[in-house]
């Protein structure tokens, strides 16, 4: 397990969450980071791996956010940071537009073997989840000669302007920020639980829907690409009706649009296989990614058929840091890390035992609505018990109760009423039975008055 040796792979509290030293460690991070930049859990990690993140104060927390999908291999895998260190020792950058280096290379050729699809691909390596996809309109746009991109309610894919263009969700993500970049067009999002037929028919209607909304809408001979989330992530974790995501690439592909697999929280071995799309037997055209690709360091890149990738014109994609020697080093250790430990089968695994746990934990409180995801991505939507009314609160007092006894939590959805559960694919397994023992006994706390945790009169924006 990683995290380096003598990381005991145990919850242990021994202050109150977040403790003395994480609270004076806040109060300068309050006077010194931007407002903006929230924080959900204040506690400050000294160091992390396997199933834990221990603080500043020596508690041992149970990780089940795993850094928003990032460290599916674990903070500190072993393969990762041995080739972290061998590559600082030879460089840290040269910029590849400049002199390129073979670690680059090799991401790209591992890129090309393990996206779905046996055509000939390209790919292209940037920093962020936002870089990729806004990259990935640009190659669409060329490649087709058309402007209009196609996007989904509940969606997410960035902050950049014209990725929170592509964003549905206001607060905090959109509010106060436009103007937005044009030529964007939403259309509905296949949710099955939300959706007014039931969710048997979601899939047909919605694919219905979109396919109907973009002909006569748009134009499909004006539409570049359609950007969805094979399952999305910040929107609440929504698994679309079967047939809704192969009918809408069957559709691109008669209309000459460019499919694009947003796999940026779905990619690299978290939904019990490599990539989401796997699931519904979709081959995008292209694919972006970022997330767990490179254990923790900040890497991203756009993979494709190779003649759509080749359209933009020489110049016309890179960036200073993108595909940095170091981060490429940790990508390639990251996928040796999940071929090597087996990890696309264990996330199939994780997500087999939480989804058995939380449903027999559904069937004991009405105010779960629906537990749903795939693999190592899984979440319960929130609702006033005997509706579908989205409860926002229940979702807060839980994940705050979860906190409390040790263990990270997220909340998401276009409500805010999703906590979504992403531990790392290397967590031990009596960690993850603690975990959703923690979860199930908040649950049954709901609605108990609570004493108050310390920093709960701390500002901490969200």
């Amino acid at each position: 397990m990683d995290g380096g040796p003598g990381l005991p792979q145990e919850r242990r509290l021994i202050t109150p969450i977040p403790g003395p030293r994480s609270r004076a460690l806040l109060a300068r991070r309050n006077a010194t980071v931007a407002r903006g930049v929230s924080v959900t859990l204040p506690v400050f990690v000294q160091q992390a791996g396997g199933g834990v993140l221990v603080d500043a104060d020596n508690n041992s927390l149970i990780d089940f956010g795993s850094g928003i999908a990032v460290v599916g291999v674990g903070n500190a895998a072993e393969a990762v940071v041995t080739g972290v260190r061998d590559q600082v020792g030879r460089f840290t950058h040269t910029c590849f537009m400049v002199t390129p280096y073979e670690g680059y290379v090799a991401v790209c050729e591992q890129l090309a073997r393990l996206t779905p699809g046996d055509h000939d691909k390209r790919s292209a390596l940037f920093n962020s989840g936002a870089e990729a996809v806004e990259n990935a309109v640009k190659i669409a746009r060329a490649y087709t000669h058309r402007q209009a991109v196609v996007v989904f309610d509940h969606a997410y894919h960035g902050r950049t302007n014209l990725t929170m263009s592509l964003t549905a969700k206001n607060m905090p993500y959109r509010h106060s920020f436009g103007p937005f970049a044009p030529e964007v067009y939403r259309v509905p999002m296949a949710y099955p639980y939300r959706w007014p037929t039931g969710p048997d028919r979601c899939g047909e209607e919605a694919a219905t829907d979109v396919i109907t909304a973009i002909t006569t809408k748009v134009g499909s001979d004006n539409v570049a690409c359609l950007v969805i989330e094979p399952i999305q992530g910040e929107g609440g974790f929504i698994v679309p009706g079967a047939g809704f995501l192969s009918r809408l690439a069957d559709f691109c592909r008669e209309n000459g649009i460019v499919f694009v697999a947003d796999e940026i929280q779905t990619g690299f071995a978290r939904t019990g296989a490599w990539f989401a799309c796997e699931h519904e037997g979709v081959v995008p055209d292209l694919v972006t990614t970022a997330k767990g690709l490179a254990g923790g360091l900040p890497l991203s890149g756009v993979t494709g058929r190779a003649e759509i990738m080749d359209a933009a014109h020489v110049g016309g994609l890179g960036g200073t840091y993108g595909g940095n020697p170091v981060a490429c080093a940790a990508a390639l250790g990251a996928i040796r890390t999940i071929e090597e430990q087996g990890l696309v089968e264990r996330a199939g695994w994780i997500g087999e035992t939480m989804l058995a746990r939380l449903r027999d934990i559904q069937d004991q409180h009405p105010v779960i609505g629906e537990v749903r995801g795939r693999g190592a991505m899984i979440a319960i939507e929130l609702v006033r018990p005997g509706t579908t009314e989205p409860n926002a609160d229940a979702a807060h007092q839980v994940a705050k109760a979860c906190h409390a006894a040790g263990l990270v939590v997220l909340t998401c959805g276009t409500f805010g009423n999703v906590l979504r559960f992403l531990p790392p694919l290397v967590i031990p397994a009596r960690l993850l039975d603690e975990g959703l023992t923690i979860i199930e006994q908040a649950f049954e706390g709901l609605g108990r008055p609570a004493n108050p945790m310390p920093g709960d009169e701390i500002d901490t924006p969200t």
